[in-house]
């Protein structure tokens, strides 16, 4: 009720263009999604449709990203992460359900959990708020699955920290049917290794299906 009334008393400009429409004007949408993460998206090489290599051995069967984190994309990862701008989160979500194909109806969509620290500074758990609007589009359910142990920050966090972070940072408390597809929503993936224990987590709770769906992919010179 309240971001319909907020559109009309102060309406938003376009990240991009500036157009006073959305965050993400329709052809600034399309300029985004026309231009996709090719390759896996663990270490960036060759790889089928289904965004993973022979090589990586990941959690995942499938994964999915909607492109490099640059330009615009970063501008609207980082107004909504830090800026504390939840309406990027619908669109950001909207990005996801232009990106990815046709689901099964029966796909289960959760999300890695956002650290509780970061939860009270902005308000509200990122990657759920995305997670939750993708499969409200798609008309999924959306289950919150995966728990963290702890806290630990991994901004500003090296390569090896963050893996050592992400071994024992998740767990899941339920059952996993095996005969479900289970897609795993994150915004950034740097290392991939929040990612991929998070999947980890999720195929030890019985899930042999496991996808993964992914806003941005981190640049190798950032």
């Amino acid at each position: 009720m309240l971001d319909p009334l907020l559109q009309i008393v102060a309406p938003h400009h376009c990240y991009n263009c500036q157009k006073i429409v959305h965050v993400l004007c329709n052809n600034c949408k399309y300029d985004i999604i026309s231009e996709p993460f090719l390759g896996c998206i663990g270490c960036r090489g060759p790889a089928a449709e289904t965004n993973v290599c022979k090589t990586c051995q990941a959690w995942w069967n499938k994964a999915w990203c909607v492109g490099e984190r640059s330009d615009v994309l970063r501008d609207l990862i980082d107004a909504y992460k830090f800026g504390r701008s939840q309406a990027v989160g619908k669109a950001l979500a909207g990005l996801l359900d232009e990106t990815l194909p046709v689901l099964p109806t029966q796909t289960i969509v959760t999300a890695i959990p956002t650290i509780a620290s970061h939860v009270r500074l902005r308000g509200y758990d990122h990657a759920g708020i995305i997670a939750h609007e993708f499969a409200r589009r798609r008309h999924l359910a959306y289950r919150k699955l995966l728990r963290r142990r702890e806290n630990h920050r991994q901004l500003g966090a090296s390569r090896n920290q963050r893996i050592k972070q992400a071994e024992t940072a998740f767990y899941c408390k339920e059952k996993l049917a095996p005969s479900i597809p289970y897609l795993l929503i994150d915004d950034v993936l740097t290392t991939g290794a929040t990612l991929m224990h998070g999947a980890r987590v999720l195929g030890e709770a019985g899930a042999e299906e496991v996808w993964a769906g992914i806003i941005a992919r981190q640049p190798l010179d950032a």
